[in-house]
């Protein structure tokens, strides 16, 4: 539990300093304009510089999730399944640019900083270091067991969508191309539905009841088209939804009925003595004698006699 609760703790600290990383109160702005050889023109140049602060405060997270990932490897029983895990994957993705960040940073020449600005760009890998918390998380594993589960109804629901969207695309372009003035064939003055390809942004809006808002038809037919483009939108999500929805309830069950089960305690069984030990007549005897019935004790004993006249020890 300990090391849940730190692994979650250096997740979110990641994840916030990450997210303010962006923010204007924590970039500086430095002009670096360099005057050109000839002296008669200057570059104007910009760099934005984040506050040292946030970057200890990742600098620490990472040696963290560092020391978790050695330490997984090294006891890791099979390296290759560990290797090929997703989430091990991410893991040494959102570690490596820190320490190439932190190695490139001293160097001047062109490429380092070409590298760098790539590096930069690759920082939002560390988001996907939300996905580590379905190692702790029972409902975090069961919605991910219900996405593989539900592969087909999604594979489903994105060809119903395209199917849509491309039959709306098509109906609301010729829709709203229906009063264009003669003088403007392309009707780009009384419509934002210039083409084909552009409708497809608006479907996609419309048949998840979305709406933007930033296109809409003005004409008549176009406004009947985005109506029953609404709706079939409406009743194509909601088919497949119930089969995911179910998927998630079964999974769910299953996980909150195994956390309810007794956890079994591994108990420890001696083994049982052998006939040459000198405790095996002795575990007999005080077995026997444990009974109420005192003609088992009494066998016992001249079953003891006997074996020991028999090896040629002198009873006490």
């Amino acid at each position: 539990q300990f090391i849940a609760f730190a692994s979650l703790f250096f997740i979110l600290v990641s994840i916030t300093t990450f997210c303010l990383e962006t923010h204007e109160a924590f970039n500086t702005i430095i002009n670096k304009t360099e005057q050109v050889v000839n002296g008669t023109e200057t570059v104007l140049q910009y760099e934005i510089e984040t506050d040292p602060a946030l970057t200890y405060v990742e600098g620490v997270c990472v040696v963290w999730f560092t020391f978790e990932f050695l330490v997984r490897v090294v006891f890791s029983p099979n390296k290759l399944e560990f290797v090929k895990n997703l989430l091990n994957i991410i893991d040494f993705v959102a570690i490596l640019p820190f320490y190439l960040e932190v190695g490139l940073s001293g160097l001047s020449s062109k490429a380092a900083k070409d590298v760098l600005g790539f590096l930069r760009v690759v920082r939002f890998v560390r988001i996907l270091r939300i996905f580590k918390l379905t190692r702790h998380f029972v409902g975090l594993r069961v919605l991910g067991h219900t996405l593989r589960a539900s592969t087909n109804e999604f594979l489903l629901l994105i060809i119903f969508l395209a199917l849509g969207v491309l039959i709306f695309a098509t109906m609301i372009y010729y829709a709203e191309r229906v009063g264009a003035q003669p003088n403007d064939p392309s009707a780009s003055e009384h419509t934002q539905f210039k083409n084909i390809p552009i409708g497809f942004w608006w479907a996609v809006v419309t048949m998840t009841t979305l709406g933007y808002g930033d296109m809409y038809p003005r004409t008549w037919s176009g406004m009947l088209v985005g109506a029953l483009c609404a709706l079939a939108g409406v009743l194509t999500i909601a088919m497949p939804v119930p089969v995911i929805v179910n998927n998630f309830g079964m999974y769910y069950s299953l996980a909150m009925a195994k956390q309810k089960l007794p956890r079994k305690r591994k108990k420890h069984i001696p083994p049982a003595p052998q006939a040459s030990s000198p405790t095996f007549c002795k575990t007999d005897l005080n077995m026997a004698c444990n009974s109420t019935q005192g003609d088992i004790c009494l066998g016992k004993d001249n079953q003891l006699m006997e074996h020991n006249r028999a090896s040629g020890r002198t009873p006490l």
